[in-house]
């Protein structure tokens, strides 16, 4: 079957031919030129003001084929328009109803509130861990460009009730709202809470005095972009060493967000020329810092960074040994071991 516009663009060019054959064959019959235009258009169109061209029979053949292909011709353009208005309807409307079903058989699944940046972090990460979700955002070009990454999309304002009930929020699991507008997330967080006391609510704060109002809405956890960023970029001046380390893969780069919530840090330890533990093993240094910590990476002065070092493995001046332990232990162990033999970083509280 032809497409549509296929059939469009067929039908004019057959009118357009059937307009310019018929004056160039009233022409031939003797007819002037603007008598023959006039003739041709008063018996397409179905006006018939009468015939301005001496008619023989020969003419009266050309009349009936004008009118036969005209017709015929505007139809199948006529035709191709309206094919193309109702097909785009139903295809609109099976489509509406294949999200509306797909949506509604969804259970403890992930509704992503808002598909800003973050937004489309949280997604991909969600379909990487072969999650279920469903966008909820107003904008339909960000939602078109999340339908062509294959997510699930609903498009409405996050803060409707209506929005989040035909999201299946009756039925999720989760709901993650990370918009810009700090008083919108708590609006949703609030909304939401009322709609599944059983549902557990991630929410993006961007200002400190936030994270109090999203807890009292209901939200479960509150996360703050700008601290988790601050947090880092303090860490790349402060421990380069180990945020190489801790960037070698996307597991290490949680553990370290998650690590500066709880009484636990990752440190550095620089081995200075001169200090006894020059050509000392990993093992001596746990043994000297008497369960104080724990070695996880050993950055060599090379620039190699060796994770999971080997006891036997020997320490070289400006070795970076990187270590594992809760705050206060590792000052308190350089305080105890012998001054200036081991050089310590540790985090800025």
């Amino acid at each position: 079957m032809r497409s549509p516009m296929r059939r469009v663009i067929t039908g004019a060019v057959f009118f357009g031919i059937t307009l310019i054959g018929s004056v160039a064959g009233y022409v031939l019959f003797g007819c002037p030129v603007s008598d023959a235009v006039y003739m041709v258009v008063i018996t397409v169109f179905g006006i018939g003001y009468g015939e301005f061209c001496p008619i023989s029979p020969l003419q009266r053949m050309l009349t009936i084929l004008v009118i036969v292909s005209g017709y015929s011709s505007a139809a199948y353009t006529v035709g191709g328009f309206i094919q193309m208005i109702t097909e785009g309807e139903i295809k609109a409307a099976l489509e509406h109803r294949r999200k509306t079903k797909d949506l509604a058989n969804l259970e403890q699944h992930t509704i992503v509130c808002g598909y800003g940046r973050i937004g489309q972090v949280l997604s991909r990460k969600l379909t990487e861990a072969k999650q279920n979700f469903v966008i909820v955002d107003n904008d339909p070009e960000r939602l078109a460009n999340a339908e062509e990454n294959g997510y699930r999309v609903y498009q409405g304002n996050a803060t409707n009730e209506q929005a989040l009930l035909a999201a299946g929020i009756e039925r999720a699991k989760v709901l993650a709202t990370v918009l810009p507008d700090d008083a919108s997330n708590v609006f949703i967080t609030l909304t939401a809470r009322g709609l599944n006391p059983n549902l557990t609510i991630v929410a993006r704060g961007e200002m400190p005095s936030t994270e109090k109002k999203l807890r009292l809405a209901g939200a479960d956890h509150v996360v703050s972009p700008a601290s988790i960023s601050g947090m880092r970029m303090a860490n790349l001046i402060t421990h380069p060493n180990t945020i190489e380390f801790l960037d070698q893969s996307e597991e290490r780069t949680r553990l370290n967000e998650l690590l500066a919530q709880i009484d636990v840090q990752v440190d550095e330890l620089t081995i200075p020329p001169g200090s006894p533990l020059v050509g000392g093993t990993i093992g001596d240094l746990e043994v000297r810092g008497k369960g104080t910590f724990i070695v996880v990476a050993l950055r060599k002065f090379s620039g190699e960074i060796i994770t999971h070092p080997d006891h036997n493995m020997p320490l070289s001046a400006k070795d970076v040994v990187i270590v594992l332990g809760h705050r206060g232990d590792i000052p308190q162990f350089t305080r105890l071991f012998e001054k200036r033999q081991i050089r310590y970083r540790g985090a800025k509280s």
